[in-house]
């Protein structure tokens, strides 16, 4: 029986690639960043399944109801931006309080927009066979 783990099969290293130079750039911003970073690391390099690889996808950006990392992040932002939520925020003036809350409601409304999972949603779909 051949064996499945080849040279042929090994999953490349992100170094020197766009996702690596990003996540390179983003290291010790916060222990909660780093944690991200390990994860999007890990499932770049992990030998995934087809089944693995199509579940992933719809967790990162590929859920039609908007129930994935993506929409995740959008509610962060606007959950940092909020002074309700931050109360770091409340040591700006006000205008300055009312435009960043404005800019992550933003931000969320723009990562939930179902449209933005299509693609993602597509590749999950050729990956079903």
């Amino acid at each position: 029986m051949t064996s499945v783990h080849t040279a042929s099969t090994t999953v490349p290293a992100v170094d020197d690639t766009e996702l690596g130079g990003v996540l390179e750039d983003t290291a010790g911003v916060h222990p909660g960043i780093d944690l991200i970073r390990d994860g999007i690391q890990l499932l770049a390099t992990s030998r995934l399944t087809v089944d693995q690889t199509q579940v992933v996808l719809a967790a990162l950006a590929g859920s039609p109801d908007s129930t994935d990392l993506l929409a995740a992040i959008g509610l962060l932002v606007a959950r940092l931006t909020d002074t309700d939520t931050n109360p770091a925020i409340r040591s700006l003036d006000l205008a300055a309080q009312k435009t960043a809350q404005h800019q992550g409601e933003l931000t969320a409304h723009n990562l939930l927009d179902p449209d933005l999972r299509n693609t993602t949603s597509e590749a999950c779909a050729a990956l079903d066979g």
